[in-house]
């Protein structure tokens, strides 16, 4: 057998394999035209199938029955995580061969050619599709299905909210179409629609088996400002924040936490509505329950103030168990102030309890009962008679209010503010906030009211206006102010004197103005009523009696002389003359 095997074959056309022409009895034209016909018939353009013959992670051999196989690359079946040898894939035939004399395929393009006819039909037939999460845009994701970029909205990722949506990019997913526009060709799909049936019939059957008052564990599955969403494994629930503890919540993130695991308890459930409310704080006993048997009125408690109102503060001694100070309660000070003035939210504070109700789970406190009431022993600290130093809190018309200390007011009546000064409103000898200078003169501990004066810590000095401005003494003046009754006269030494109208004619018959500066008689001295009543006109009209009384008395010597030296008709005459005279004068005063 051999020998046969190296036979040589005794026509064999050596000069034509030389020249690589054909051999044997057929034509080199007609091998090829044989082996065509072996080969698929392709044309550019078209879609065909193929067999992965070959893959790695750049690159995917397909075999379509060519002459060559094709490579594809394979990011193109990103959205396929199980793509395995022997798979059959659509493929586009780019070209036949390019200058390298390579098959050029695209599973892309052939995805796409018939993408928008898949996309329609799994709509239509609610189908479940696979699609590649390429990346995530604004409120979701893009996936790519049937190589058409469609839109994944957040919500509809899974059924729980989505707290980091990179996880998900490069993810192959189920899905199902849920909505497409033809005109702007736009897809919409949603992998939580494939799952909230199921979840619907899992909710059914827990709600079924739900009791009030039954403990469930749930995981914190997302916190609002009015409450925690609880996953009880397929359902939901919600612990208002009323319902977190027994103290008071500002927001639950205070005492939750996400994805943590907590036993609640549930309060009441809706089969229709498919609510359930749950409770946190109902595990714990009721803090009044546990608050310490001893404590009781009059004992100091600390706490912390949680809640600010005008009326007062509340103020937590214990998680669960608040006591309120009201803002009477606060200072021993009588003034209406707002509890803002004195503490504020988050303040450590101690306080007396002053009530106590077990039942009723009420507790009012207070502050001012931690210091001694000043009014306890007003007359030794503020004795009759002692001087100390005061703030202006308010005026009246008919005085000025000021505070000593703290629970401590007094009262300087107007007619105590100056001995001179003739003061209309006390705002115009002080103002508020100001100190004062002040002599304690009574003490009202019953309404805990004291009397104060100012002008007392100074001498009297109408002591000395009363040696001054004696009746008939003449001072010069200024007219200050001209009223309907009179006129204010300011005299020497920062006193005030008051003229009528008829007191404020001029010799000449004419009338005093303001600002007018004259000399003024006093007529009237009052040290008791401190009024010094004044004339102007006072002035010349006793200068001018004074005068008629000279003449007279004058006329009467002379008459008296001439009887004893004079004869009888020599008296006569002189008295006649003298007479003359007289009237003379008289006339005269009486036309003034």
């Amino acid at each position: 057998m051999s020998e046969l095997k190296n036979s040589p074959i005794e026509d064999f056309d050596w000069e034509a394999y030389e020249k690589g022409e054909t051999q044997g009895e057929k034509s080199q034209e007609e091998l090829v035209k044989t082996y065509d016909e072996s080969l698929n018939t392709i044309k550019d353009k078209d879609v065909t199938e193929g067999t992965v013959i070959a893959l790695n992670k750049r690159e995917v051999v397909v075999n379509i029955g060519y002459k060559s196989d094709g490579i594809i690359p394979f990011n193109e079946f990103r959205y396929n995580p199980d793509l395995k040898v022997g798979d059959v894939v659509e493929v586009f035939i780019e070209n036949q061969e390019d200058k390298k004399g390579q098959l050029l395929l695209s599973h892309r393009k052939a995805r796409a050619a018939k993408s928008w006819d898949r996309v329609n039909e799994a709509l239509e037939n609610d189908e479940i599709i696979k699609g590649y999460i390429k990346c995530r845009t604004k409120g979701g994701m893009i996936v790519d299905v049937f190589g058409i970029e469609a839109f994944l909205p957040g919500s509809q990722i899974d059924v729980k909210p989505i707290r980091d949506y990179d996880v998900f990019v490069g993810k192959t997913m189920e899905f199902k179409v849920v909505k497409i526009n033809q005109e702007f060709k736009n897809v919409v799909v949603s992998h939580k629609a494939l799952i909230e049936a199921e979840l619907e019939q899992q909710k059914k059957d827990i709600i079924a088996k739900l009791e009030k008052g039954q403990v469930l564990e749930g995981t914190v599955k997302n916190i609002t400002s009015y409450g925690v969403f609880i996953d009880l494994g397929g359902v939901d629930g919600l612990i208002h924040i009323t319902d977190l503890s027994w103290g008071r919540v500002n927001h639950p993130e205070e005492i939750v936490s996400l994805d943590q695991k907590l036993n609640v308890v549930i309060l009441d459930f809706d089969d229709e509505k498919k609510r359930i409310a749950l409770g946190l704080k109902q595990l714990q006993p009721h803090p009044w329950d546990a608050l310490d048997a001893e404590l009781k009125v009059g004992d100091t408690v600390k706490g912390k103030v949680v809640v600010m109102a005008d009326y007062g503060a509340f103020v937590e001694i214990a998680p669960g168990v608040e006591g309120l100070i009201h803002v009477s309660e606060m200072s021993w000070s009588q003034h209406l102030r707002s509890a803002q003035d004195f503490m504020k939210v988050g303040d450590e504070v101690k306080a007396v309890v002053l009530t106590l109700d077990r039942d009723e789970r009420k507790m009012s406190l207070g502050i001012k009962q931690l210091k001694s009431d000043p009014w306890e022993k007003i007359e030794e600290t503020y004795p009759v008679g002692s001087k100390h130093t005061a703030k202006v809190r308010n005026f009246t018309n008919f005085g000025v209010f000021v505070e000593l200390e703290e629970g401590v007011d007094g009262l300087i009546h107007i007619s105590d503010l100056s001995w001179t000064k003739k003061i209309k409103h006390p705002s115009e000898f002080t103002q508020i906030g100001a100190d004062i200078e002040v002599q304690v003169l009574e003490i009202d501990k019953e309404n805990r009211r004291l009397s104060l004066g100012h002008k007392q810590l100074e001498e009297n000095p109408w002591d000395v206006f009363e040696t001054v401005f004696t009746v008939g003494s003449v001072h010069e003046g200024t007219i200050t102010e001209l009223l309907d009754k009179g006129a204010v006269i300011a005299l020497p030494y920062g006193v005030e004197g008051f003229a009528t109208p008829k007191h404020l004619v001029k010799e000449d018959g004419t009338q005093a103005v303001a600002e007018e500066k004259l000399n003024f008689k006093v007529i009237e001295f009052n040290k008791e009523a401190k009024r010094i009543i004044l004339s102007h006109s006072r002035i010349f009209e006793d200068e001018a009696k004074a005068e008629v009384k000279k003449a007279a008395k004058k006329a009467a010597k002379a008459e008296a002389k001439a009887e004893e030296t004079a004869p009888a008709t020599s008296i006569e005459k002189t008295t006649l003359g003298d007479i003359e005279e007289l009237a003379a004068l008289k006339e005269k005063l009486s036309k003034k």
